[in-house]
């Protein structure tokens, strides 16, 4: 198995003027150069929080530690990215999609870029459904480009050559589309139980 994750190599450049970007850990302590972890956004130019949203803004502005002004607040954005060699970012996926499954951490991210990475794949989402009374499942929905016919072994076996075994879905389920929100994103909400 890779020992590295799979990742889709998006750069997303560099802090603008009146910020500063800080790639921390779960405990907001900086990782070191080439490890992943979630991103932060400081400076002058961070608001200071939500209009009338306190409850996200106590979740989303934190203080910045690593500021002389005790007001400073740090913006946690939920992207996890790595510092790439030439000065970059590389956006890794969601921290708020990660899950625990079967005693690992799992990144839905790394196994939906696998899936795409299948020809036939057009689109796919991975999420972790407790909605049947069995056990929690892994579950793949997977869009195929228009006229393919994908097999759920042929899934398998291409994800066995990128991921480990323990991040294969159980469970397969096509749709012709993926459900979206009004901004274009992927509506999770809207997935069909499989």
């Amino acid at each position: 198995f890779p020992d590295q994750p799979i990742h889709d190599n998006t750069p997303i450049g560099r802090p603008v003027r009146n910020t500063v970007l800080y790639i921390l850990n779960e405990e907001r302590v900086p990782v070191p150069r080439g490890s992943d972890g979630e991103l932060y956004i400081g400076g002058p130019g961070v608001a200071l929080g939500y209009w009338n949203r306190p409850d996200l803004t106590a979740e989303r502005f934190v203080p910045d530690p690593y500021s002389g002004d005790p007001t400073a607040c740090l913006y946690k954005t939920g992207d996890r990215v790595r510092l790439l060699p030439d000065g970059n970012l590389e956006f890794l996926g969601r921290t708020d999609f990660q899950i625990k499954f079967r005693g690992f951490r799992i990144e839905p991210g790394e196994i939906e870029t696998a899936l795409r990475s299948h020809g036939g794949v057009r689109d796919a989402v991975v999420m972790l459904r407790e909605d049947s009374m069995e056990r929690p499942q892994l579950t793949a929905y997977v869009a195929p480009h228009d006229g393919d016919s994908l097999q759920i072994q042929d899934l398998r076996d291409h994800l066995k050559t990128l991921v480990p075994e323990y991040m294969i879905p159980t469970t397969f389920v096509f749709l012709d589309r993926l459900p979206v929100t009004s901004n274009g994103k992927t509506d999770r909400t809207a997935l069909p139980a499989p």
